[in-house]
C-alpha cells in the first residue's frame, strides 16, 4: 500500500511537471510571436508555428524510431474528431472571430478555452472533481482574465464574438478527445495535429493573399514552433494521461502569465498590478490543485488494452514469459481489482463517483 501511494504520487508529480512545463513553453512562444508579428501576418504566423511543429515532430519521431505505441484503429475515430475541431474548425473560426473584434477583446474571450475544456471534461466525459479542484480552476481563470483585461471591449458585432467562443469550444473538444487517446505515442499525436492545423492555416493566409516573409523569418518561426507549440503539446499530452483533462488544461492555462513575465525583460513590457494580481490568482489555483489529495475505496472493471506501462507503478503487476526491465508495451488483461489508495482521473481512474 505504501509502495503503491509511493509510485502513484510520483505519476501525479510526473502530469503536474508535464503540464506545467508544456504551459512555460507555450507561454515562452508569445513574446517571440510579437516579435515575428513585425514581418509576418499573425494567420501566416499560427501556421508557420504549427506547422513546424509538425514537421520537427515528424522528424523526432523518425529519428527515435518506433517504440510499439502508435496509434491503432480504435484510437483514429478520437483522433480525427480532435484533429478537426481543433486543427481545422477551431483556427478558422477564430481568424474569423479575429475579423471583426480587436486584440484585447481576442485576448479576453480566448480565456474561455479552459472554462470549455473543464466543463467538457466534468460533464460530459464524466471527470471527477470537488470543489477544491473547482475553486482552483476559478482562481486560475480569473486571473487569466485579469492578465487580459484592457478596461474595455470594442465589439462592433456579436457574431465575430460568438467565433471566438465556438474557436475555444473547439479546442475545449480538441483537448478532451485527445485524452481519449494519451496512452499512445504523445510525438505522433501531436505531430498529426501540427501538420493538419498548419495545412490549415497557411492555407488560409494564402487565399487572402498574405506576403511570404524572409527564409530567415520563416525558419526561426519553424523553430519557435516545434518548441512552443510542438514539444509543448507532447508535455501537454503526458499530463492529459496522467491528470485528467481539467487538471492538465487547468495547469496549462498559467500560459499567459509564463509570458507575460518572460516579455518584462525581453520586450521591456512594464511589470503591472495586474500581473501581479493575476500571478497571485494562478499561484492559489495552482497551488488548490497540487495540494489535491483524492483517496476511496474504489472499483477497476476488467480492462484489456495497450500501452506502455511499467509493473513498480501499482496497477500492472500481470505476469510475463520474461521479467522486462523498465517501461514497455504489450496488450495487457487488469483483472477486475476493488482498493483504496490516493487517484487521479488519469488513464486507470475513470470510475465513477
Amino acid at each position: 500500500m505504501a509502495r503503491d501511494k509511493a509510485v502513484l504520487m510520483s505519476s501525479k508529480r510526473t502530469g503536474i511537471i508535464s503540464a506545467m512545463s508544456a504551459a512555460i513553453l507555450f507561454g515562452a512562444s508569445t513574446p517571440m510571436a510579437k516579435m515575428l508579428l513585425v514581418d509576418v501576418s499573425p494567420w501566416l504566423l499560427a501556421g508557420l508555428f504549427y506547422f513546424g511543429s509538425g514537421l520537427g515532430l515528424t522528424v523526432v519521431r523518425f529519428v527515435r524510431g518506433s517504440k510499439g505505441d502508435e496509434l491503432v484503429r480504435r484510437d483514429w475515430p478520437w483522433m480525427l474528431g480532435a484533429v478537426a475541431a481543433g486543427g481545422i474548425a477551431g483556427p478558422v473560426l477564430l481568424m474569423w472571430g479575429l475579423a471583426g473584434t480587436s486584440a484585447s477583446a481576442t485576448s479576453l474571450l480566448l480565456n474561455a478555452e479552459g472554462v470549455f475544456t473543464a466543463l467538457l471534461a466534468w460533464y460530459v466525459f464524466r471527470e471527477n472533481f470537488d470543489l477544491r479542484i473547482a475553486l482552483g480552476m476559478v482562481a486560475i481563470v480569473v486571473g487569466a482574465v485579469v492578465l487580459s483585461w484592457s478596461g474595455g471591449i470594442d465589439v462592433q458585432s456579436p457574431w465575430p464574438v460568438f467565433a471566438i467562443l465556438a474557436a475555444c469550444l473547439c479546442w475545449g473538444i480538441d483537448n478532451n478527445l485527445t485524452r481519449k487517446v494519451s496512452l499512445s505515442d504523445p510525438f505522433q499525436i501531436a505531430a498529426i495535429k501540427g501538420l493538419v492545423a498548419g495545412a490549415t492555416n497557411v492555407c488560409l493566409a494564402m487565399i487572402v493573399g498574405t506576403a511570404i516573409p524572409s527564409a530567415g523569418t520563416l525558419a526561426l518561426s519553424g523553430i519557435v514552433g516545434f518548441l512552443g507549440y510542438g514539444i509543448s503539446l507532447v508535455l501537454f499530452v503526458m499530463a492529459l494521461r496522467e491528470l485528467g483533462t481539467a487538471r492538465a488544461g487547468a495547469y496549462f492555462s498559467t500560459a499567459p502569465f509564463v509570458g507575460a513575465i518572460i516579455a518584462v525583460p525581453l520586450l521591456g513590457d512594464p511589470l503591472t498590478p495586474a500581473l501581479v494580481l493575476a500571478g497571485g490568482l494562478m499561484a492559489i489555483g495552482v497551488w488548490l490543485h497540487m495540494s489535491e489529495r483524492h483517496a476511496h475505496a474504489h472499483e477497476h472493471q476488467p480492462l484489456e488494452h495497450s500501452h506502455v506501462h511499467a509493473h513498480a507503478d501499482g496497477h500492472h503487476g500481470h505476469e510475463h514469459d520474461h521479467s522486462p526491465d523498465g517501461p514497455h508495451i504489450h496488450k495487457h488483461l487488469h483483472e477486475a481489482t476493488r482498493h483504496t489508495h490516493p487517484h487521479y482521473p488519469d488513464e486507470h481512474h475513470r470510475h465513477n463517483h
